[in-house]
């Protein structure tokens, strides 16, 4: 696999943060303009930015719960600007979606959260489901919490099992918006080796996010949102070079 081929490209991209349509019109708020970014394969893509500066409605948009009203994008493959609905959940087979609230299915266990996923992705055989539950699981080191409820489950654990769900279809990218903002900081740090270890396998992370740890000891390319534009920025310049 080349990593350098790009699995996300947006050129004079405008993010818009309204009702949706086929246009944007006086109800829609543009956040974003002028966006050209690449995003390839195997890469840890960090935002950041004020809140409101756009980078929710910027993941928003690339997996098209967002459309793509101005200028042209492509992830995984699938053409945003061309999108039909009935193509939308294509796309999301092929992207892993990781949100800072968690969003599990609070009446279910672990299993079951998990089951429920691939259930609605066409997954038939009852052994396959459950082999790739517990490749997943492992992976997080959630192996041994299979049958708690999230209620049983600490912040840390919850998150974890977030990003088990997201890595079921073995996605080419995910996304992750704040996935540590509520987090402690070794908490945290146990999220970012996961996402280590994805981005190791050529899975691509874009992450938004204000926790400047992550970006102090997991650097890599960051992307600015600022005043309406989208940048890319040298880290170094927040923090200052290391010595020695």
């Amino acid at each position: 696999m080349d990593h350098r081929t790009p699995i996300i490209e947006l050129r004079n991209a405008a993010v818009y943060n309204g009702s949706g349509g086929k246009r944007p019109g006086p109800e829609d708020n543009l956040v974003v303009s002028d966006v050209n970014v690449d995003i390839s394969r195997g890469e840890l893509v960090y935002l950041i930015g004020r809140v409101g500066s756009g980078k929710s409605s910027f993941l928003r948009t690339l997996y098209a719960d967002l459309p793509l009203y101005t200028g042209s994008g492509m992830v995984a493959g699938i053409q945003l600007h061309r999108i039909k609905p009935k193509q939308i959940p294509q796309l999301r087979r092929q992207l892993g979606i990781v949100f800072q609230d968690y969003k599990l299915l609070g009446d279910r266990n672990v299993f079951e959260n998990l089951r429920f996923v691939l259930k609605a992705t066409a997954w038939k055989s009852e052994h396959m489901i459950r082999e790739r539950i517990d490749q997943v699981l492992d992976q997080v080191g959630l192996s041994h919490k299979i049958h708690k409820m999230p209620s049983e489950m600490s912040g840390g654990e919850q998150q974890r099992l977030a990003v088990a769900r997201a890595l079921l279809n073995d996605p080419e990218v995910i996304l992750a918006d704040e996935p540590t903002g509520n987090l402690d900081p070794s908490t945290a740090d146990s999220i970012m080796t996961i996402f280590q270890g994805v981005v190791a396998t050529g899975c691509s992370v874009v992450m938004a996010t204000h926790n400047i740890q992550n970006l102090q000891h997991y650097p890599s390319r960051t992307l600015r949102f600022n005043q309406g534009k989208v940048e890319d920025i040298d880290i170094t310049t927040l923090f200052g070079k290391k010595e020695g």
